[in-house]
């Protein structure tokens, strides 16, 4: 991907990363460049997302002594935000550890 392209995407891959709103709203923006590099951010942001979601439902079903499985989780959410907004921020398209390459 040429570097002129990731800067033009730049903004909206950081945007897509800063909840779901963001999210929401660098899609719309997007629909109408079609920036690769914010689409590969977009998509990373859209597994960070969904993975919150299963997390909150597990959370839900899990006795209240197991809390701490939910927690480990969230942790583990939280480190893959930081990588993805790091990754925005650098310019840089790889996918995040575990679950970059689900769905595609």
């Amino acid at each position: 991907m040429e570097q002129s392209i990731k800067e033009e995407g730049k903004t909206m891959a950081i945007i897509a990363y800063i909840t779901v709103i963001g999210l929401l709203i660098a899609f719309i923006m997007n629909s109408s460049k079609n920036n690769e590099f914010a689409k590969f951010h977009i998509g990373q942001s859209v597994r960070v997302a969904l993975l919150g979601v299963a997390n909150y439902i597990l959370g839900m079903f899990l006795p209240s002594g197991l809390w701490f499985i939910s927690t480990i989780i969230s942790l583990g959410i939280f480190v893959f935000w930081i990588l993805g907004i790091v990754n925005a921020i650098n310019l840089k398209d790889e996918p995040l550890p575990i679950i970059g390459t689900i769905g595609e």
